[in-house]
């Protein structure tokens, strides 16, 4: 049975606190014991804190695509100055709307960038994702291991949007110790079919039953650990879940 541990005891992260602790304390709080076969889902905003990724939009000067830009979004150019700084290309920009393809691949609003729940001071600030989330689940990981001998696996979490439907979910930008897609070509159907193109974003699947816990408000439970999973096929990225651009039909 598949089981979801909401992890509020955590606080709020400040740039340079130590995350692998507090998240460990925050699972001893919750009478938990890891196992490999756990995950633990990190939503993307404590690792950025934690990393320091703050701006200071007083200290950002748009140039003259940004505020082109600004002027077709409707959005303050000192932002979209820094969605430009973190993309490789701009994929749709209408009123109030900026989507992306964020250097890591991802396709996002506003290259992940956020001002809500930053913490105090956040009027004039904006947090940027982590530099490379995958990292980032990976130290983290090495770090849990100097406190259990045996770790959880890391997964590190963001909300996105979806064409074509409204509203967000959930989706892994980061992960360590285990299966981000688990590709499923050549097994066998219950008929005796062979499967020709399933792969399971595993990664987002748990990102997103992990977010049923964590929320996306003022919800304060930055984190959740995931048990009852099996996987039997070798880790991967989250990286491994990003399309490639030359196989983008929608360009």
């Amino acid at each position: 049975m598949i089981q979801i541990h909401p992890l509020p005891a955590i606080g709020d992260v400040q740039p340079g606190d130590d995350l692998a602790r507090m998240l460990a304390d925050a699972v001893h709080a919750a009478g938990i014991t890891p196992v490999t076969s756990d995950v633990l889902a990190v939503t993307q905003k404590i690792v950025s804190k934690a990393e320091g990724r703050f701006v200071d939009l007083d200290t950002v000067t748009p140039g003259s695509r940004a505020r082109e830009l600004a002027d077709v979004t409707r959005k303050d150019p000192r932002l979209v100055e820094l969605v430009l700084a973190e993309s490789q290309n701009v994929v749709r920009a209408v009123p109030h709307v900026l989507i992306t393809r964020h250097r890591s691949g991802h396709v996002m609003a506003n290259a992940g960038i956020d001002r809500s729940n930053i913490g105090p001071g956040g009027g004039e600030r904006a947090l940027l994702l982590p530099v490379d989330a995958d990292a980032s689940a990976a130290r983290l990981r090495e770090a849990l291991a100097a406190i259990w001998p045996e770790p959880p696996a890391v997964l590190i979490t963001d909300s996105f949007g979806r064409p074509w439907r409204y509203g967000v979910t959930c989706v892994a930008i980061g992960a360590s110790g285990m299966p981000s897609l688990v590709d499923r070509r050549g097994d066998i159907d219950r008929d005796g079919r062979t499967l020709e193109v399933t792969q399971i974003a595993l990664g987002d699947m748990i990102a997103t039953a992990a977010g049923l816990a964590t929320g996306e408000g003022a919800e304060s439970v930055p984190a959740a650990l995931v048990r009852g999973l099996e996987w039997a096929v070798a880790d991967n990225p989250a990286s491994a879940l990003v399309r490639p651009l030359e196989e983008d039909l929608f360009q």
